[in-house]
């Protein structure tokens, strides 16, 4: 299945800004744009819902995924991002969101973000990028998102449960099995520590443009 576009394939670790940075990737470019991060939340909501340890086999969910999962409203939440990254270990599953995500992809190209779109989803991507921070930033970038103030009382415990979450993430998407976190050896990396999102959108896009020759 070749697609009929150019295929970019943006990854990095969680909260390191790659979701941010692909959707508007895809408006700069045209681009249909696939949060394939949100597969896996959807496989284990639906996992979670039928009372179902997360590590057991759910390649069933993956293979029966609606459109309407994936809209759900409840997708984001802590739990599911644990569940997600247990689902996430298992080849069954990955297999059966493979070919979702190559056909999203195959009519006109696309903007892909997660974690093994570069190395196992498109090795042969136009472009790669792989997005990534430290886990203190990822933390604080997190901990803002869910609408927490940094100088509240508790806010150091809660950004270092935060930290720890993270780096228990990092290493179970670095150590499985199944496609594991790692930057392709033709990516260019990221870091945006000390940058706004403008700034990574600005750094992206001239190396994409210059990628595809536009």
């Amino acid at each position: 299945m070749t697609p009929h576009g150019p295929v970019i394939a943006v990854d990095g670790p969680a909260a390191a800004g790659k979701g941010t940075l692909a959707k508007k990737l895809a408006q700069e470019l045209g681009l249909p744009y696939l949060d394939t991060g949100l597969l896996y939340r959807a496989v284990a909501r639906l996992a979670l819902d039928a009372g179902q340890d997360p590590s057991g086999p759910a390649e069933h969910f993956a293979e029966h995924l609606t459109q309407q999962d994936m809209a759900r409203k409840d997708l984001r939440t802590p739990d599911v991002a644990q569940a997600a990254s247990k689902v996430a270990a298992q080849p069954a599953v990955r297999q059966a969101l493979v070919e979702t995500q190559r056909r999203f992809a195959a009519e006109r190209g696309a903007v892909l973000d997660g974690r093994d779109i570069g190395t196992a989803i498109f090795p042969n991507a136009d472009v790669k990028l792989f997005i990534t921070a430290s886990p203190a930033t990822r933390a604080l970038r997190r901990y803002m998102q869910m609408d927490g103030n940094p100088a509240a009382p508790d806010a150091g415990e809660k950004l270092a449960e935060m930290e720890a979450t993270l780096k228990a993430r990092d290493a179970a998407d670095s150590s499985r099995a199944a496609a594991p976190l790692q930057v392709a050896a033709d990516a260019k990396v990221i870091e945006t520590d000390h940058l706004s999102a403008e700034a990574v959108l600005a750094l992206a896009l001239a190396y994409t443009r210059e990628r595809l020759g536009s």
